[in-house]
């Protein structure tokens, strides 16, 4: 049973339903949201109702979203200023609608600055479990927010196998759960016939192209890569592109690359993203989760991250990691190039593309990289999705 919105006609559940609420605040959030919501009601020892906040892939759940996820969707401190008196009606809305429906359980997945804004406004209850679903990358900067995870949750599902370490000395339960994006079976795409599909012969050079989830990324990022592309179509006339993107932002895409000189294949949706991954050569990607979905599909790859003058400077002070890529972090060292900022131009990304295009060595270096990479991704035993759901419910008995 799904509700969405709430107001005068609404009327509690019954006893026997488990109610959770569940806020996930950008696209990679929603399609964790969506695995774990497929899984709660896969268990037979309990009858799950669901309402809260989510995107594309929770709507197919059933999830009616209280308003689009779009409006969380946001990343910097510049991007959010303009939206900020927006963000603070949404904020208690959101209050509003988890008072009025009272859930057994309370789940917040990643976007933690709009997370802690509505549980601040909120009245700590015993009734109510409170879970938080994607570590806080502590261990990259800003290891002091893990006191205030510590006060806020009863417990935190972790992603990546070294981040437990960091929060249960501090009080805070935690249990590494795997990560969703070893849950796609990539037998089920065929990369021969995404290229038939689409006219493109096999000996045609075909690069992987993935700006980012968010707007902002997207203007940011479709420069340095248009860059890139035309400097390899030089001594590549034949190479093409293909976009993968979700719909929200594939008019915005189209808009952009609609004069590109290059041939550009825009996609949407997840078996399609895997397709076109799987019949690439190489990828040129935004850091973020696309970086660990090219090594399940195991897509030599360059990565690359910009971000505004203001956000940068926070992030030089405050940040301690070594790397921004998750398979570099994974493996504590460089095995996917990575450019930044200032690096992030057309010129460092298309000689390292070049170079994972030549050099045999090189390209198989990365694949073996990332096999490694993904293996650490797994739980113990079964699916991330399943091993989060049993953890949710082991709460509440």
């Amino acid at each position: 049973m799904i509700l969405g919105g709430f107001g005068a006609h609404w009327k509690p559940p019954k006893e026997d339903l488990l109610r959770v609420f569940v806020i996930a605040g950008e696209p990679s959030g929603d399609l964790l949201g969506a695995s774990l919501m497929a899984a709660l009601k896969r268990r037979k020892s309990h009858t799950v109702e669901f309402a809260g906040i989510g995107g594309e892939s929770m709507s197919e759940q059933g999830l009616r979203s209280l308003f689009p996820i779009s409006e969380l969707s946001v990343m910097g401190i510049m991007e959010i200023l303009p939206r900020i008196l927006k963000l603070h009606s949404r904020i208690r809305e959101t209050v509003k609608a988890i008072n009025e429906y009272s859930p057994d359980i309370l789940i917040t997945i990643d976007s933690p600055g709009f997370s802690f804004s509505v549980l601040k406004r909120l009245v700590k209850s015993n009734d109510t479990k409170r879970i938080h679903y994607v570590a806080p990358s502590v261990w990259a900067w800003r290891p002091s927010r893990v006191h205030k995870f510590s006060r806020e949750f009863d417990h935190l599902l972790c992603l990546l196998p070294f981040e437990p370490e960091y929060f249960e000395p501090n009080g805070l339960p935690a249990t590494f759960v795997g990560h969703p994006v070893i849950e796609f079976d990539m037998t089920s795409v065929n990369g021969i016939k995404f290229r038939e599909r689409h006219g493109l012969e096999n000996s045609a050079p075909l690069i992987c192209v993935l700006p980012g989830s968010r707007k902002g990324e997207i203007r940011r990022h479709l420069k340095p890569f248009r860059e890139a592309i035309e400097l390899l179509q030089v001594t590549r006339p034949k190479l093409n592109v293909v976009i993968p993107t979700i719909s929200s932002l594939k008019d915005e895409i189209i808009r952009t690359v609609c004069d590109w000189s290059v041939n550009v294949i825009v996609v949407e949706g997840i078996n399609l993203k895997y397709s076109a991954m799987a019949a690439s050569d190489v990828a040129l990607a935004a850091s973020g989760t696309v970086a660990l979905e090219l090594a399940l599909a195991r897509v030599p790859s360059v990565i690359a991250y910009k971000v505004n003058t203001i956000t940068s400077w926070v992030i030089k002070i405050l940040s301690t990691a070594k790397y921004a890529n998750l398979v570099n972090i994974l493996l504590n060292k460089q095995a996917v190039p990575e450019f930044l900022q200032d690096q992030c131009n057309g010129k460092n990304l298309a000689e390292s593309l070049d170079k994972l295009l030549k050099d045999e060595h090189v390209y198989k270096a990365q694949q073996f990289s990332a096999e490694e990479a993904v293996k650490l991704l797994r739980p113990k035993k079964g699916l991330p999705s399943d091993a989060a759901a049993l953890t949710v419910l082991s709460l509440i008995k």
